[in-house]
C-alpha cells in the first residue's frame, strides 16, 4: 500500500492530529445519534431520517481512519487482501449512502413544506421504515454487485496505489479484462449523481417556490433554516466527491495531492455534517445541552 511519505519528525504530530480528528468525528456523530435516539420528542420523520447520516459517517470514518493511523504510527504499508476488500466495501457504502440518505431527507422536507396538511398522513411510521430500508438496500445491492464483479478475478499485482483501499485501486491489481467492472462503476456514479442532483434540484426548487408564496414569515423562516442545513451538507458532499473523481481522472495529478484529497474526503464531511445539523437545526441544538445535563446529573 502506498504510504503518505511523512518525515520521521512529523510522524507523532500527524498521528495525534489524525487521532484527534477521528475522536472529534466519533464524539460529534455519537452526540447527534444519542440525542435523537434518547429524546422521544425528536422521534419524528425528519430526525429519524437524519440519524442515518451520522451512522453512515461513522461507518465511513471507522473503515478508513484507524488503518490510516496505524500506517502513520508504525510505518506499516501492508494489509491483507480480505481487510483491503472490506475497507473498500465500507468506503463505497459510505459514499453511496451519503447521497441516498440526503435524497430521502430532501423528499421528507419536500412533503413537509409543499404538502404540510398531508404530511402526517404520508410520512407514517410504516412509510418511513420503507424509505430507510430502501436507502440501505439500494446502497448495499449496488456495492455487492460492484465487489462481486471484482472478486471473480485472480490478482496479479499486490501494490495498492492509494493510502486506503477502494474499488479503482483494487481493479488495478487485476490483469484480466475489467471492462465490465469499469462500465458498472461508471453506471453507479452516473446513476447516483443523476438521481442525487436531480432529486435535490427538483425538491428544493419546489420548496423555494412554496416559501416565496407563503406569507407567514415564521413558517417561511423555519423552512428556509431547515433547508439551508441540508443544502450545506449537499454542497460539501458534492465538492468532496468531485475532488475525488478529478484526482482519479487526471493521471498527471500529483500522487501526494491525490492522497491529501482522499484523506480530506474521509475527515471533512463526517466532521462537518453533525456540526452543521447541531448548530443549524434549532430542535437538536436545544436538546444537546439537555442531553448532557441529564447525563451529568445521573452521576
Amino acid at each position: 500500500m502506498e504510504g503518505l511519505a511523512i518525515p520521521p519528525e512529523v510522524v507523532y504530530p500527524a498521528f495525534i492530529l489524525g487521532m484527534l480528528s477521528y475522536c472529534i468525528i466519533l464524539f460529534c456523530n455519537l452526540v447527534i445519534i444519542l440525542t435523537i435516539a434518547l429524546d422521544k420528542r425528536l422521534h419524528e420523520p425528519m430526525y429519524l431520517l437524519l440519524i442515518n447520516l451520522p451512522i453512515n459517517d461513522l461507518m465511513g470514518a471507522t473503515a478508513i481512519l484507524p488503518q490510516l493511523m496505524k500506517q502513520i504510527l508504525m510505518d506499516s504499508r501492508s494489509i491483507s487482501y480480505l481487510a483491503c476488500v472490506t475497507q473498500a466495501f465500507f468506503f463505497h457504502m459510505y459514499a453511496g449512502g451519503s447521497a441516498l440518505i440526503l435524497i430521502a431527507m430532501a423528499y421528507d422536507r419536500y412533503v413537509a413544506i409543499c404538502n404540510p396538511l398531508r404530511y402526517s398522513a404520508i410520512m407514517t411510521n410504516v412509510y418511513l421504515l420503507k424509505i430507510i430500508t430502501l436507502v440501505w438496500v439500494v446502497d448495499l445491492t449496488l456495492m455487492l454487485i460492484l465487489f462481486a464483479l471484482l472478486l471473480r478475478f485472480p490478482l496479479c499485482r499486490s501494490f495498492v496505489s492509494n493510502v486506503y483501499c477502494d474499488n479503482p485501486s483494487l481493479v488495478r491489481l487485476v490483469c484480466a479484462d475489467t471492462t465490465l467492472n469499469n462500465i458498472y462503476g461508471l453506471f453507479i456514479i452516473v446513476f447516483v449523481q443523476v438521481l442525487f442532483v436531480g432529486a435535490i434540484f427538483y425538491t428544493y426548487l419546489q420548496i423555494l417556490l412554496t416559501c416565496l408564496k407563503n406569507k407567514q414569515s415564521d413558517a417561511k423562516s423555519k423552512a428556509i433554516q431547515t433547508c439551508v442545513s441540508h443544502l450545506m451538507v449537499f454542497i460539501i458532499l458534492e465538492l468532496t466527491g468531485l475532488m475525488t473523481l478529478l484526482s482519479y481522472r487526471f493521471e498527471k495529478a500529483s500522487p501526494q495531492l491525490r492522497k491529501i484529497v482522499g484523506i480530506v474526503v474521509m475527515i471533512f464531511p463526517p466532521t462537518m455534517n453533525p456540526i452543521i445539523y447541531g448548530l443549524k437545526t434549532k430542535e437538536i441544538r436545544s436538546k444537546i445541552p439537555m442531553f448532557f445535563s441529564q447525563k451529568v446529573s445521573a452521576f
